[in-house]
């Protein structure tokens, strides 16, 4: 059956199975079937592949020759080299978003941080961490510097998938106040403050990384999307 009132175009599709790949309901490795995401979103395997495809773009899928899609798995060099690169990037951004934030900035902010507890206190960890990734998007959406938005909002998305396989701390979630304190610096224009605490919340998430190869176990997609 088909997901009832749902926008089932390519783009919604995809939109849908990326919320489901960030939150952790799919994880790495996992099959997307053409056949099932088609029945489940009640549409065409035309359809189907060009949501495959644009997942495909953003890294977050991999499409196997003969063997179809899969939810993407980044090794261990790759997963070093997204949070490297979130570590050369954010920390800026940080300090360009504490010039220029809004009080609406902020309150949108804010209602991240209350949503990311909430969704911790319900034992929603997924939902959490795509919380969190999005808190770090929207910093670089407020520090207006478009094409390093962009790589960041990419890098967020693969660290989605490199969390799901490689993090060892998840207890560390409820102890981690690093996006308040940075809300504080932001909210105050502190950008040196929050150049720096940004570094160190990159580098905390780096080494809460077990970086040694394990295969997580896929998740039946129908169950995923709720369907």
């Amino acid at each position: 059956m088909a997901l009832p009132d749902k926008d089932n175009s390519a783009e919604a599709i995809a939109a849908s199975l990326a919320h489901a790949i960030h939150e952790h309901r799919l994880a790495p490795g996992s099959k997307l079937s053409e056949d099932e995401v088609g029945e489940i979103f009640g549409v065409s395997r035309t359809v189907v592949r060009a949501a495959l495809q644009r997942l495909s773009h953003s890294r977050l899928v991999e499409l196997k020759r003969n063997h179809g899609a899969f939810v993407a798995q980044p090794s261990i060099r790759e997963a070093r080299e997204v949070f490297e690169a979130r570590a050369l990037l954010e920390p800026r951004t940080a300090r360009s978003a504490a010039e220029r934030i809004m009080p609406a900035d902020i309150q949108l902010l804010q209602s991240h941080i209350e949503a990311e507890h909430d969704a911790l206190k319900n034992g929603s960890a997924g939902r959490a961490l795509y919380l969190s990734g999005q808190f770090h998007v929207e910093i670089a959406r407020i520090a207006d510097q478009d094409t390093i938005a962009e790589y960041i909002t990419q890098l967020v998305a693969r660290s989605s998938l490199v969390i799901a396989l490689y993090w060892q701390r998840r207890a560390a979630l409820c102890e981690s106040h690093a996006h308040d304190a940075l809300l504080r610096a932001l909210a105050t224009h502190d950008g040196q403050r929050a150049e720096e605490l940004m570094k160190e919340h990159l580098l905390s998430l780096m080494t809460s990384l077990d970086l040694r190869d394990r295969n997580a176990v896929p998740t039946s997609l129908r169950e995923a999307l709720g369907a």
